[in-house]
Order: structure tokens, then C-alpha cells, then sequence
């Protein structure tokens, strides 16, 4: 009986949830017309792009851990209350987008398509996900081993891969469309995990001391490498996926790749140049 009220609950709150949403003036014309499919698919392309910008931001900060007292100043300023809450924030889109994907894999590659239990699944595990960093945040005194802690997401989200590129295998597509398929798998665990990593306490990721000492240990190089190149690729192709929406005329597509791949090549060329010099 409790495990039924319970699951009641849970239900009422989704549903209570996506009704509020559905209340929104700009989103409530787009629902009821296109579906919350629709929504979705726009939330993942938007926090998409968000991320990559984040990525790149991320990148030309950590950079600066070769001038430790530059990047100790302005660590010490995102320690604020306000920037510790945006910084809980930053995770909303991260995990939707995650999710999302997986919802996504879900319908592509094995035809299940049950919008409704999915899109409450998202909703349900993105409150947990937020809460349990939430928690993370406000302790701020956890910490774990970076080796074992990296070894089973590595573990897991090279399993998940495997699993995916096997069925992708017979799959007539190109190359570069399974590569986009296999990367979101694996990003699907080692984002989230990223993220709960360095909340586990301030120093994880504003000592510049420890940021460096981890990142010393050539196992988590490794990991750093898979993970920011894996990024970098699924986040540029997903662009140019975007893109190709909209431009028709193939010299344009071929211009706005190129320039997409620039990017993304600048951008791995300072991550791999910071991980292999730290």
C-alpha cells in the first residue's frame, strides 16, 4: 500500500509538473499543437549549444591553472553563494540534455517511443540528480579517489558503447552519424559524472593544488583526453546536425562544416595541450 501511494505521488507531482509548464504563454501554444516532443527536441538542440559554449569557456579557464594565482582569483569569486547557485544550475541543462539523448537512443535504435513514461523518467531522475548535487554542494566536505572513482564511469560508459556500436554495426549509416550515436552514450555517464565529481567539495575544482595533483596521475589524463575529445566531437557534429536543418545548398553546408571543425580543432588542440603539459 505504501509503495502504491507512493508511486501515486511521485505520478501526481510529474503530471502537476508538466501541467505548469503547460501554462507557460510561449510554451502552451507549441504543446498543445506540436506536443511536448517538440519541446524537447528544441530544449536539446538549445542546451546543446549552451554546453558547447560552456565547454569552451571551461577550456580557455582551465588553461590558466599554468598561472595559479590568476586562476585561484577567479575560483575564489565562483565560491560566492550566487555562483555556487548558477553553477547548480549550469547542471539542469547538462542532465536534461543527457537524458533527453538517452530517450532518444532509446526510440532510434530500439523503436520504444512511450513519450509519457520517458518524459517522467527524465523529469523524476533530473529532480534526483539535482537534489543528490544540491546535497553534494551544501556538505562540500566529500571526497573520493579519482582513479577508482574515473575507473568504473570509464568502465560503464565503455560497456554502454560497446553494446550500442554492436548494434550500430549493421546499421547503413555513415560513420560519422554512429560515431555522434556511440559519443552520446558514453557522455550520458561521464557528464553527469564530471559534474557530481568536482561539487564533491570547493577544492575539487577551485584549488588550483588539487586540480593539478589529479591531474598529474596519467590515468586521469587519459580520462580527460577520451572525455574532452569526446565532447568536442559529439558536441560539433550535433551542431552541424543543426545547421544542415536549415542550409539546403551544399556549398553552404560544406563552409559551415568547415568552420564548425576549425573550431573544434582550436579548441582540442589548447584541451590535449593543457592535460599532457599540467
Amino acid at each position: 500500500m505504501f509503495v502504491k501511494n507512493n508511486n501515486s505521488n511521485i505520478k501526481g507531482f510529474e503530471e502537476s509538473l508538466l501541467d505548469n509548464f503547460a501554462k507557460i504563454p510561449f510554451l502552451s501554444k507549441y504543446i498543445h499543437t506540436r506536443g511536448w516532443p517538440y519541446i524537447l527536441a528544441w530544449w536539446h538542440r538549445l542546451s546543446g549549444i549552451g554546453l558547447v559554449v560552456f565547454l569552451l569557456v571551461h577550456i580557455y579557464t582551465l588553461n590558466e591553472l599554468f598561472t595559479p594565482g590568476i586562476y585561484e582569483a577567479k575560483m575564489k569569486l565562483l565560491t560566492l553563494p550566487f555562483f555556487l547557485f548558477l553553477g547548480w544550475l549550469l547542471a539542469a541543462p547538462v542532465i536534461f540534455h543527457a537524458l533527453n539523448g538517452g530517450r532518444l537512443i532509446l526510440f532510434e535504435n530500439f523503436g520504444i517511443r512511450n513519450d509519457t513514461f520517458l518524459i517522467r523518467c527524465i523529469i523524476f531522475l533530473s529532480i534526483f540528480y539535482m537534489s543528490v548535487m544540491g546535497l553534494l554542494m551544501i556538505m562540500g566536505n566529500q571526497s573520493v579517489s579519482a582513479v577508482f572513482f574515473w575507473l568504473i564511469v570509464l568502465a560503464a560508459g565503455g560497456v554502454f558503447a560497446s553494446f550500442l556500436s554492436s548494434i550500430l554495426r549493421s546499421r547503413k549509416h555513415m560513420i560519422f552519424w554512429k560515431m555522434q550515436r556511440i559519443t552520446a552514450v558514453m557522455l550520458i555517464i561521464m557528464v553527469p559524472a564530471h559534474l557530481l565529481f568536482t561539487h564533491l567539495n570547493l577544492s575539487m575544482a577551485h584549488d588550483s593544488h588539487v586540480v593539478t595533483l589529479r591531474m598529474h596521475n596519467w590515468f586521469i589524463k587519459i580520462v580527460d583526453l577520451i572525455l574532452v575529445l569526446t565532447i568536442l566531437y559529439h558536441s560539433g557534429y550535433g551542431i552541424f546536425s543543426i545547421t544542415g536543418d536549415y542550409l539546403k545548398a551544399e556549398i553552404s553546408r560544406t563552409i559551415v562544416a568547415g568552420l564548425i571543425g576549425l573550431v573544434m580543432l582550436f579548441a582540442a588542440f589548447f584541451a590535449v595541450k593543457l592535460i599532457i603539459l599540467i
